[in-house]
């Protein structure tokens, strides 16, 4: 068998480095105007008075929009590194994304709660929650577990899960981790239209200049995501397997499963 050390790092893609560059320049201007809009036309953000509500907004773009994207996009960006350094930087962004939207999320549900307002009556809260379920069941465990929250402490539970059901899960965290992130940037333009038409009713026909930067808002946001997916679906992009991984694979499965490894 061939030696694995000395394994020469595969090199990146050209390309890649400026459309991951782009997709973070989007990013970074969603949040941005996500700020501005909420400074200059809802008055700021504050936890203790009529301006909590404007944390749910800024809580959400960030985490489940800008910072899971990120998430997304790690194992792109970082495709010679060890994979457990990695993945530990997939599940801490994760991590952070879930805890700030859960804060958006307290939030709302307090405001609410103070004003005496119904909840859980749209259809933008309704894909909130979905996705807010979705992502706590798929979201990456932390750094100390090796894959999902609810499925991975699962698999950390249960060590002696076969090697090929870890291996027919993975395109479904794949696929899922991309649906959730598609469904966020949904939910956030539908929070949005909602927010615009609470307020402005039927002065938003009329070009109203908050009107005008919530859609320039929205647009970034459709940007952004489009970027991320483009990064994501693009096959020639994706992290190449390293020997020393597919050797790791193959020890594990012949632990969990007996197989034994004939040498060729």
């Amino acid at each position: 068998m061939e030696s694995l050390a000395g394994t020469a790092p595969t090199p990146r893609p050209a390309a890649l480095p400026y459309y991951v560059a782009f997709s973070q320049l989007l990013g970074l201007t969603v949040v941005a105007t996500t700020g501005a809009w909420l400074g200059l036309y809802r008055g700021g953000i504050a936890w203790e008075s009529a301006l909590q509500f404007n944390v749910h907004p800024l809580c959400m773009i960030i985490g489940l929009i800008f910072l899971q994207g990120d998430a997304l996009l790690v194992y792109r960006v970082f495709r010679n590194e060890a994979r457990r350094t990695t993945k530990v930087l997939h599940g801490l962004l994760h991590v952070f994304a879930f805890i700030i939207a859960l804060v958006g999320l307290v939030a709302v549900f307090d405001y609410h709660r103070k004003k005496g307002y119904a909840d859980l009556y749209s259809l933008h809260s309704w894909c909130g929650i979905v996705i807010s379920v979705l992502y706590f069941v798929q979201a990456p465990a932390p750094p100390y577990l090796s894959s999902q929250w609810l499925v991975g402490f699962s698999f950390f539970l249960f060590p002696g899960a076969s090697f090929s059901l870890r291996s027919r899960y993975r395109p479904q965290h794949v696929f899922f981790g991309a649906a959730i992130f598609l469904l966020s940037v949904g939910t956030a333009l539908l929070g949005l239209k909602e927010a615009l038409l609470f307020k402005l009713g039927t002065k938003y026909s009329a070009f109203e200049p908050e009107g005008v930067l919530a859609n320039v808002l929205g647009l970034l946001l459709v940007g952004f995501g489009m970027a991320v997916l483009y990064i994501l679906t693009r096959a020639d992009w994706r992290r190449p397997p390293h020997a020393e991984e597919q050797a790791l694979s193959m020890d594990f499965k012949t632990l969990t499963e007996g197989d034994s490894l004939s040498p060729q």
